[in-house]
């Protein structure tokens, strides 16, 4: 400890002043300098280049609970308060999610859906429900738009659209990649809020065609689909808030996100701290 704090002033003090004051010799100072490191002290660095490279896995995403989780798929065991600290001692932080802006605008001309996931307190299966909506993303040049499709009980984003407009025919792109995805699974409830585009007579008779059971949001209910709604917030958090510089770089970073880091690699706390994907094999 006192050959720590001489080391630390020494650009500030002369030595043999510094090692007068904390009462130890001259010698036995330069000689503890050339020390090796101690095995702790080893263990400690392994240690903190470990949650350094499992923070840079997760695109520097991951906070304490997730690195402590990634490290134990490697046989690494370690506490959560102990990676705090390796944490803060790397200066490494963790992204949250950022509150939710609402894209969607209900049309009072349209009926509502009826609300199926009333009766569904937890999914049990694969394609029991699948969740829709859709968001804004910042770019430099025109207005660009996100429409998702996600598996509720896996987590799973299984189709998406993305396109300069939000129309109804931005839903049925993603409906349809989901449905050929999926294999035309039927007696699937597909939920959404009440936007407009989902009230669409085209997206109600696609999902009609594909066997498919259209719920929606009640109003004024912000939890219905807020499984949706926190995807959205995670990418774009995780994404710094998605400031792109074209449409065709959002839709390039977006397939990125999803289809190689969010559905393959990304751990999820409600599925386990598993990816989907290892879900959906679990699962299967």
């Amino acid at each position: 400890m006192s050959f720590g704090f001489i080391q630390a002033k020494a650009h500030q003090y002369p030595i043999t002043i510094l090692c007068k004051v904390m009462n130890v010799s001259k010698s036995g100072f330069f000689a503890w300098r050339g020390w090796p490191p101690s095995k702790k002290s080893n263990e400690a660095n392994v240690l903190e280049k470990l949650v350094e490279d499992a923070h840079r896995d997760s695109r520097g995403t991951y906070g304490r609970r997730r690195i402590k989780v990634a490290l134990a798929k490697r046989g690494v065991t370690i506490s959560k308060n102990r990676v705090s600290r390796l944490m803060a001692k790397r200066y490494i932080r963790g992204k949250s999610p950022r509150k939710f802006r609402v894209t969607t605008i209900p049309d009072p001309k349209l009926e509502n859906g009826p609300n199926l996931l009333k009766a569904i307190e937890v999914t049990s299966r694969l394609d029991q429900v699948w969740v829709s909506d859709i968001t804004y993303l910042h770019t430099k040049e025109d207005c660009t738009y996100l429409c998702i499709i996600l598996d509720l009980h896996s987590r799973k984003i299984i189709s998406w659209a993305i396109d300069k407009h939000m129309e109804a025919s931005l839903v049925i792109t993603a409906l349809n990649s989901a449905i050929k995805t999926r294999n035309c699974v039927e007696d699937t409830i597909f939920h959404s809020d009440c936007g407009g585009q989902y009230k669409n007579n085209a997206v109600r008779n696609a999902l009609a065609r594909s066997g498919k059971k259209q719920s929606m949001t009640d109003a004024g209910n912000c939890y219905d689909n807020a499984t949706a709604e926190s995807f959205f917030g995670t990418l774009k958090s995780e994404l710094n808030q998605c400031q792109f510089s074209s449409f065709q770089e959002a839709e390039c970073v977006i397939f990125e996100y999803i289809e190689v880091f969010y559905n393959r690699k990304r751990l999820h706390s409600a599925l386990g701290y598993k990816s989907p994907d290892e879900f959906e094999r679990e699962a299967a």
